[in-house]
């Protein structure tokens, strides 16, 4: 035939065969390839601390507050663009053990960080090591804690145990690095600074860790003055005295107004006898702060406030550090969102914003964490994933984080070990929470410790809470719906009976489901 045009045998040999297996693999292949081809890019936002009541996207005590201020207009763009987890709980309310069970998918009896500061029990698969399977790179940038372990992800930079707020040290595969600055921004830089670099032509896992809000709620320098002459609301219950509750809450020692130290909490200090990690700073940055908070104290010193003046003024300065730092962060996740939705990738990335737990913030008088109660357990939740997850879906499913570790190897195409405690909530965020979600969810914790909060282990369900503090034979049982705030245990109340039966029975069975033999 003239003016025919030959194709090589090689190349003809190609689209034969590439002809003849999309064929055989019809439909459900092509499918499979493109669900291939369009697995999500994943960054991660854990903080350290950060409570539901400080969040604006929530309906919790101090949202309303947030929104007014602007404390979280980035990690609020998220809810709005996704969803937020309305029932996210913890199992253990501390900061390793929480992050563990992020990471393993197990609670802490099973993956061996029951307490602060212990490793991961070596071998146990963690989800960075499915991603990378799957082709993922992976980066784990910030704070770490748990013990030596490292992490297996391609990239990562620890901070040392709690880490610093200023001029921290971070550890990498070569050893200790030091860097300048305030904490909260460099762990940012350093994240987009890899997001920068990586291999563009593979999907990718980040997991931004930041210290902050951690105690001592150390602000960026350029927050000092934000919230000066705001007043933040006082929770109802700053003036608790623990009457309708066991020992425990009467014991413990982590209330704001009899615990909380001027010095180090609070930086109220004589001279320059400069308090802790602020001595961390430069001259020039400790005469910004004087400038800054100088009076303040002056004015404090001038006072001297006692009784509940004392604690309603330790409230106001301990909020209003605490939010600065919240602030940091939400600066941070918007840098990260710009840059995705600078390289055109952010439809088809997912961001999580959590925390490893939750904290007090006055409620009850206390700060801190660490009880089976309310404000401890809830972990905030937030997830945009343009596409799959509905803008402004409030989910109300219990998840937990145990679930993590199953969910981004399942949004990922990962492969999931058997045996694990959590499941996927993929399905919750494409609006089909499976009917034989958990109804209940388990908790325990061990770690007896200057806040003398003691072991205890419970369950919580959508109505009711109980607790077991097996070290001095005392239990409690909430119903949530009549007293949201926990107030009043209705262990002994005859009409509660049935109930007790039944809450106990459910503690027993998750106890002996996930073979906790550890009290």
């Amino acid at each position: 035939m003239k003016n025919a045009v030959r194709i090589p045998d090689a190349l003809l040999r190609s689209v034969l065969v590439a002809l003849a297996l999309a064929l055989a693999l019809g439909p459900l292949g092509a499918n499979a390839a493109a669900a291939k081809a369009a697995r999500p890019n994943i960054v991660f936002v854990l903080t350290d601390d950060h409570s539901l009541q400080t969040i604006g996207a929530y309906d919790s005590r101090l949202s309303a507050f947030c929104r007014e201020q602007k404390v979280t207009p980035n990690i609020d763009r998220l809810a709005a663009r996704g969803g937020l987890f309305v029932n996210s709980f913890c199992g253990n309310s501390l900061c390793s053990p929480s992050r563990a069970s992020i990471l393993t998918g197990l609670h802490s009896h099973a993956n061996g960080v029951m307490n602060l500061d212990e490793p991961i029990r070596p071998g146990l698969w963690t989800y960075p090591d499915s991603l990378r399977e799957a082709g993922y790179q992976t980066a784990m940038i910030g704070k770490w804690h748990m013990a030596g372990s490292r992490p297996t992800t391609d990239h990562w930079r620890i901070l040392p145990g709690q880490g610093d707020y200023w001029h921290p040290e971070f550890i990498g595969p070569g050893g200790r690095e030091k860097h300048a600055g305030y904490a909260t921004d460099i762990i940012t830089d350093m994240s987009l600074d890899w997001l920068r670099q990586r291999d563009k032509a593979r999907p990718f896992m980040i997991m931004v860790q930041h210290k902050a809000p951690h105690r001592n709620w150390i602000p960026a320098p350029r927050y000092y003055h934000w919230l000066a002459d705001v007043h933040v609301p006082e929770p109802a219950t700053l003036f608790d005295d623990y009457a309708g509750r066991t020992s425990p809450a009467h014991n413990q020692k982590m209330e704001i107004g009899r615990h909380m130290s001027l010095a180090s909490d609070l930086k109220v200090f004589q001279g320059t006898n400069w308090p802790g990690e602020m001595k961390r700073m430069s001259a020039a940055e400790q005469a910004e702060w004087l400038a800054a908070f100088g009076p303040r104290n002056a004015r404090f010193t001038n006072s001297q406030p006692t009784g509940k003046e004392l604690t309603r003024w330790k409230y106001q300065e301990y909020m209003k550090d605490y939010l600065r730092c919240i602030k940091a962060v939400d600066d941070g996740v918007g840098r990260i969102v710009g840059y995705l939705k600078s390289e055109g990738i952010e439809d088809n990335t997912v961001v999580i914003y959590a925390s490893d737990q939750g904290f007090y913030n006055g409620e009850h008088g206390w700060f801190d964490k660490r009880w089976i109660y309310e404000e401890s357990i809830h972990m905030p939740l937030i997830v945009q994933w343009p596409g799959v997850v509905k803008p402004g879906s409030r989910f109300k499913a219990m998840v937990q984080n145990i679930d993590y570790a199953e969910t981004f190897s399942e949004m990922a195409g990962a492969t999931i070990p058997a045996g694990l405690h959590g499941r996927s909530f993929v399905p919750i965020l494409r609006g089909q929470t499976p009917a034989d979600w958990r109804r209940s969810i388990y908790y325990h914790y061990y770690a007896p410790d200057s806040h003398d909060v003691p072991p205890h282990l419970g369950v919580r369900n959508d109505r009711y809470t109980l607790a077991n503090f097996y070290e001095t034979g005392e239990w409690e049982l909430y119903d949530l719906k009549k007293d949201p705030q926990q107030m009043h245990s209705v262990l002994g109340d005859p009409k509660y009976a049935k109930t007790l039966g039944i809450m106990k029975a459910e503690l027993m069975r998750l106890k002996t489901d996930f073979r906790d033999e550890s009290q």
